[in-house]
């Protein structure tokens, strides 16, 4: 009997060497005639253990990491086809590495455990298990699941997705509808919708075909950020498959009901995170952002009602139907119910996906599973949530990691994404940044935003000169405000965020 292995196939592990990795297992078991069937799956999240190699043995997989293409003749040498553990790389059963062990994986329970592109291995593991629920549902019932979820926008702006469903729902049945899923993954540190597309595509286009369903759309498109093509390559045949087994078009799984699902190459804006910019760079216009109202659930895509919602969101909808929306309420704490996938990034020594449900604190999830800095030297500020939030002190991180708890402190969560920064860092300089950033995305529609950050990087050069100090502090305080309460869209009305926490939280910084 072949001995199956595991390397990983998505963006981070290939970055590091995995498809060499393969490579080189392949050729030393031909070297050695060892019959292995060889796999490659999605990563798990374990970032600094990539590549990671598991090798499925009788009392479960064992993992071997990071492996480097030179560790290979080594890790031969020392058993592993057999699933051996004399090298300094052995982990033990993957399942008992505590990073992994102390998650609540319900979005995310498969990546790294299935070949993200056999149908049969996702059934295997629960797989359309929701979709076969709701195509015994009605269209109302559907979207009392996820109100009864609790489920809550993961793409930033936190709106409860059964609501925004609802809406497009009960708009008129004789219009065309459509489901678009913003998978244009633009916050810095975040890699989530990344990894769900990449280690487990079906998922999503569950999720989608779900919405469909309840709200009466019958087209679907996910707009992909174009610098994934890892991802977009097995989304294509993701989809293809998913289309020849019923899962996808005129009739999904003998319903009787049709959905259609493409990919559509983002613009490469970060702009076109913004939904209604999104909806009209998928018509095949300029990023701008639209006035609101009418909301793209009224009047979305070329006009017509549209579901608009982040990767993240759909990929918790096949759970939310499978096991039932007081199921995924049971998890969280307050209004933020369900889990959160923490994306750890920046300086820090263990970087990777975290999944927990709401309410554990930074500080957990910054110390025990982050395992400090990479550097080695003193946290100094934690960004949560992309380059448009706030940074925070330590002396903020006991925050429990939660919509309403974030926003009281003048914080977000977002789209999960942590940002470490040690005690070297100039929070100056990040202050900075942020405007500048805006500088450079803005789609220039209104004048907050367009202007704002361009005299926001001035006056910041002009305090950091020493230029007239104190008034200048003045002068953008009132700038600030003035972007928050004025611009059209989060773009310009979130970056403040962060320059005000650096004005708030390290004031010695910005005028050093």
């Amino acid at each position: 009997m072949a001995t199956r292995i595991y390397v990983p196939c998505d963006t981070t592990a290939l970055s590091m060497g995995a498809d060499e990795v393969a490579g080189l297992i392949e050729h030393y078991a031909g070297i050695r005639g060892v019959d292995i069937e060889l796999v490659r799956n999605g990563s798990r999240g374990l970032f600094w253990l990539e590549p990671l190699v598991e090798v499925e043995t009788a009392t479960g997989r064992i993992g071997y990491g990071p492996v480097e293409p030179d560790d290979v003749p080594g890790l031969v040498e020392a058993g592993l086809f057999e699933g051996q553990s004399d090298h300094p790389l052995f982990l033990g059963p993957v399942a008992d590495i505590p990073y992994l062990k102390r998650q609540q994986r319900l979005t995310f329970s498969r990546i790294g455990i299935t070949d993200p592109l056999s149908i049969a291995d996702y059934r295997a593991h629960g797989g359309f298990d929701g979709l076969d629920k709701a195509v015994l549902l009605s269209p109302q019932a559907i979207v009392d699941e996820v109100k009864a979820s609790g489920l809550r926008g993961r793409g930033g702006a936190a709106f409860p997705t059964g609501i925004k469903w609802q809406t497009v729902h009960d708009e008129p049945w004789q219009q065309q509808k459509y489901i678009v899923c913003n998978a244009d993954e633009g916050d810095s540190g975040t890699f989530a919708d990344r990894l769900a597309m990449e280690c487990d595509p079906y998922m999503l286009i569950e999720g989608m075909a779900i919405a469909g369903l309840a709200v009466g759309a019958t087209h679907g498109f996910i707009y992909l950020r174009s610098e994934y093509p890892v991802a977009h390559r097995i989304l294509e045949e993701a989809l293809h498959r998913a289309e020849t087994e019923g899962y996808l078009g005129n009739d999904v799984r003998g319903s009787g009901r049709a959905f259609h699902l493409e990919v559509r190459l983002a613009a490469g804006a970060y702009i076109c995170g913004e939904e209604t910019s999104l909806l009209e760079s998928l018509e095949g216009k300029r990023g701008l952002v639209r006035a609101k109202p009418p909301l793209p659930a009224i009047k979305g895509l070329f006009g017509q009602p549209t579901v608009v919602n982040n990767v993240l969101s759909f990929a918790a909808v096949p759970f939310i139907l499978s096991q039932g929306g007081q199921a995924y309420a049971d998890y969280g704490m307050g209004r933020s119910r369900g889990t959160l996938p923490v994306q750890l990034a920046g300086n820090i020594r263990q970087g990777g996906l975290v999944e927990l449900a709401f309410g554990v604190s930074l500080k957990e999830i910054l110390e025990d599973f982050g395992g400090g800095t990479f550097s080695g030297r003193p946290m100094k500020a934690v960004q949560v949530g992309g380059p448009l939030m706030a940074y925070m002190p330590e002396s903020k991180w006991e925050t429990p990691m939660d919509y309403e708890a974030f926003g009281q402190l003048g914080a977000g969560i977002g789209h999960g994404g942590v940002v470490v920064f040690d005690d070297t860092v100039d929070m100056g300089e990040q202050a900075r940044f942020a405007m500048e950033f805006c500088t450079v995305e803005s789609c220039g529609k209104c004048t907050p935003c367009r202007i704002g950050s361009v005299r926001g990087v001035e006056v910041i050069d002009r305090i950091r000169a020493g230029e007239n100090r104190e008034a200048n502090l003045v002068l953008l305080e009132e700038l600030c405000e003035t972007m928050v309460d004025g611009s059209l869209c989060a773009m310009g009305g979130m970056t403040p965020f962060p320059v005000q926490s650096v004005m708030k939280h390290f004031p010695d910084d910005l005028t050093a």
